[in-house]
């Protein structure tokens, strides 16, 4: 149980505190980055910030969703999502550098409380835990959807980032409901939603 607890804080630390390191080609990469108004620019890095966060997020749920799942395959899984994740919160971070923002101070409090969240879920078994996956990148694709409809006009950069994240998010989707997610009762899905609401918009400010 140490061993595990130390295995577990370490990937919290280096999800909230080291830089992240992408394998595939940063998406926007060869894509115009034509200059922003001031108040454009502060926006485009608040919404990226919101993404990042959400990143981490992702990260902590499904650290916390894998660790607590009873078939191996659905770990396995879980583990594949969270190493796109990994690449998703690395696009986040540059393009957030790239507008001259900064990461969100509350990252340490969202790990935290989303890791226990996924680690809840996956002790509730495997069908709960991948239906809880299914509903969360459902909610994030529409969510980036919005993201994507809010940006500056000429941000064509971080329109690239959040199109091959929503891509990314859809199949994570997929692949939860082929593995047996099952769907979630509709109070939950409404709770998440409300939850997501106070996320986002304390995040756009911290």
């Amino acid at each position: 149980m140490i061993d595990l607890f130390i295995r577990e804080f370490d990937k919290g630390l280096r999800t909230v505190f080291a830089p992240s390191h992408s394998v595939r080609p940063y998406p926007g990469l060869n894509t115009a980055d034509p200059p922003l108004a001031e108040k454009e620019r502060r926006h485009a890095a608040a919404l990226m910030r919101i993404n990042h966060s959400g990143e981490v997020c992702a990260q902590a749920l499904y650290n916390g969703q894998a660790l607590t799942a009873r078939n191996p395959a659905t770990a396995a899984a879980l583990r594949q999502a969270s190493q796109e994740e990994t690449e998703h919160l690395a696009w986040c971070e540059k393009r957030i550098r790239e507008l001259g923002g900064r990461k969100s101070l509350l990252n340490p409090l969202w790990y935290a409380g989303a890791f226990s969240l996924g680690a809840v879920a996956g002790a509730l078994g495997d069908k709960w835990n991948l239906g809880f996956l299914a509903e969360t990148e459902t909610q994030v694709g529409r969510h980036l959807d919005r993201h994507l409809a809010w940006l500056p006009a000429d941000d064509f950069k971080s329109r690239a980032v959040l199109a091959q994240m929503k891509e990314d998010e859809l199949k994570h989707a997929t692949t939860a409901l082929h593995h047996g997610g099952a769907e979630l009762p509709a109070p939950v899905k409404l709770a998440m939603k409300l939850a997501s609401k106070i996320f986002t918009t304390v995040t756009y400010r911290v």
